[in-house]
This record gives structure tokens, sequence and C-alpha cells, in this order.
């Protein structure tokens, strides 16, 4: 098998997927419904689609092929109203964050499609333990070669982008320390953690045939990259994200990510090498569990400072970029969260210290989804 040509793609264009938890109003545990809500989308038309996931208390949301902030947020409020609107009949909420804060894995139901049951037989337990949420952000490319240059690129940023999504403190119930507890269930799949470092396309498909050869992988959907090459769109696809709480967080997230792979295209502010991954797995873990608090170290320089310093350094670089993007309220959105209430999992934290309850902190969180005052 070897691997698809790369699609034809508008540079800088954006597509949104958003993992969503489904929950019940009982208790606010997850629910098993998302062939129900499927079955009510069907009938809905919309910008984007609506999928399952690998189990069946989760679904997924997509935009379309988006040009700008503005259009990622309309089509996620569209999409976003009418999946709310079915819930509603179903007696049933939906919510971001990045994991469930006490949900039993074991509970979980595979959804009865051919390719979740060879994850499951694969993967064990590990494939049930998979019901975590996050959102992933693709940038259209105009090769390959540009595509690859990119993904190094945008490498560096991996640890801003976690502390700024991260929404995945609580696990089983308890506080895990982490602000993105979410990603350590990614970790564990063999196939995780950074692509290899090549800036040709024919490079890369002599990589993929490689491993082909050896029957551990069929198609780039068997590599669980934080960022990773997506042939079919003529895109790459950014994957650390944690789910946020709001579809405007999803938005301006996306937005970030437009503007710094514009900066990265326009300015080449720095040449990607391989010594950029020097670091990588260290300041990964310290944007997982420190969020904006974690430290991050330059791969050029070896400089130390905190992620929210280095985030906000990354603000007044591409400035000029926001303003052609037309990105700005996005970016002011997130400016906004670094200066004062912090990413999603301070807010989950501040309001399980008030309410002690973490049934009503899900409650609160499909209010928040939904745009609704709590």
């Amino acid at each position: 098998m070897s691997l698809e040509p790369f699609a034809d793609s508008r540079s800088l264009t954006l597509g949104v997927e958003l993992e969503l938890q489904i929950v019940n109003h009982h208790d606010y545990d997850l629910a098993p419904s998302s062939r129900d809500l499927l079955r009510l989308m069907e009938k809905v038309k919309l910008p984007g689609n609506v999928m399952p996931e690998i189990t069946e208390s989760m679904i997924e949301l997509c935009t379309g092929v988006c040009v700008d902030h503005a259009e990622v947020l309309a089509q996620l409020t569209e999409t976003r109203d009418a999946l709310v609107a079915a819930a509603d009949r179903l007696n049933v909420g939906l919510c971001g964050g990045g994991t469930h804060p006490f949900q039993d894995w074991s509970q979980r139901r595979i959804f009865d499609k051919p390719r979740f049951h060879e994850i499951s037989a694969l993967y064990g337990y590990l494939s049930k333990q998979f019901t975590i949420f996050g959102q992933h952000v693709h940038v259209g490319c105009a090769g390959p070669d540009q595509a690859l240059v990119l993904l190094h690129g945008l490498s560096r940023f991996i640890p801003h982008l976690i502390a700024l999504s991260a929404s995945s403190p609580f696990v089983q119930g308890t506080d895990t320390g982490f602000d993105s507890a979410r990603l350590n269930s990614v970790f564990a799949f063999p196939l995780s953690g950074r692509a290899p470092f090549v800036t040709r396309w024919e490079d890369f498909g002599t990589y993929f045939d490689k491993m082909a050869r050896t029957g551990v992988v069929k198609s780039m959907k068997d590599f669980y990259w934080d960022i990773r090459p997506k042939p079919e769109y003529g895109t790459i696809e950014v994957r650390v994200l944690d789910t946020p709480l709001t579809i405007e967080k999803a938005a301006a997230l996306a937005a970030y990510v437009q503007c710094l792979a514009r900066w990265l295209r326009i300015e080449r502010p720095f040449e990607p090498a391989e010594d950029d991954y020097l670091p990588y797995t260290f300041n990964r873990f310290q944007a997982c569990r420190f969020g904006l608090d974690g430290t991050f170290v330059d791969p050029k320089s070896g400089v130390h400072r905190t992620l929210r310093e280095d985030i906000e350094a990354t603000f007044a670089a591409i400035e000029i970029h926001a303003m052609e993007l037309k990105a700005e309220d996005g970016i002011r959105l997130l400016r906004g969260e670094l200066a004062g209430t912090g990413n999603d999992a301070s807010w989950l934290r501040g309001l399980h210290d008030r309410e002690r309850l973490l049934p009503e902190v899900v409650r609160r969180q499909c209010l928040r989804w939904a745009g609704r005052p709590a």
C-alpha cells in the first residue's frame, strides 16, 4: 500500500473538527446516545458534517473549508445550535472539555463501525480509554513539500497550543494535577508523538512505504502524531488541542494556528531542523502538566521562559498576520484569557473549588457549550 497523492488545496484555508461529550441530565455521566443524535442530524442541512467517534458517548462535528476566523465561528455556531436542539429532543446534554471528569472508561461501548472494531481489537482497553475529546485544526497547503515544512515549523508551538487549549484536569473523579490529562491517553498509543523529520514529500513517501511494508500501518490514520499530513485533503492536521468549553474559544484557537502558519511561511523566522525536537518532549510535558505556567525551552537559544511569556511573544510577532487574516477577534479572546481568567482547566478547577461537586461542573459545561447563561 503506497501513500496517496497530496490533494490540491488553497494555502492557509482552515477546517476544524471537535469531539464532544454526550451526557445524561440525571447525574451528568456520559450517555451512549451518539446513534440517536446522528439519526436526528441526518435531516439537518449543515455547512460541514457530524460523525460518530470510537465510543457511543462521543460525537464529532466538522466544519467545511473556511477562509478565516469569522467563517469558522459561523459554521461552528450553526452546527452547534443544530446539535444542541437535537440533544434537547433526546433529553441529553453536550459539552466541551478534553476529558469527562468522572466517567468509568470500562462502561463505554464501541460504536458499531468496522474501523472502530479494528482499533478495539488491536489496542484492547486503550480503545475505551480513548473516550477523550480533542479539537483538530486542518491548515491548507499549496503542495506537499510546503506541508512538511509547515508541519515542522508549527511543531515548535505544540506546547503553546496545549497550554492554551488545556481543559482536562479531572480523570476518574480525581484532579490529576495536569492541565491536559487527555494527552496522557494519546501518548499511550505506539504511533503517537512527532512525525519524522523529512521536508520533501518524496522522502516522506519512502518512510511511509517502509512502515507499510512492516504491516504496522495501512494509512495515515494509523499515525497518532501531534501534527500529521492529510494528503487526501491537502492539509496538515494539528491534533494536540483539548476540546474547548465554547465554540468561540475553538474558533480563536483555529485562528491562532492560521496566523502562526502565515507568519512561518512569509517571514520564515527560523529554518526547521531536527535539533528543534531536542526539548520537544520536555516542552510538551510542561504544557500538559502546568499549562500556561509551564516552562518552555527555546530549541535554538536554550533560553527558558514560561509558556505564558512565550505565547505573548508570539501574539506580538503575528499581529500583522492577524490583521491580514481578519483574526483579531480570535487573538483578542486568547490574549484576554492569558492576562486574566487563564485556560479552561483553570475555569474548571475554580468552579469545582466553589461547588465541590463534579456533576455540577459538567452541568455548567453543558450550559457554556450551548451558549446559555449559567
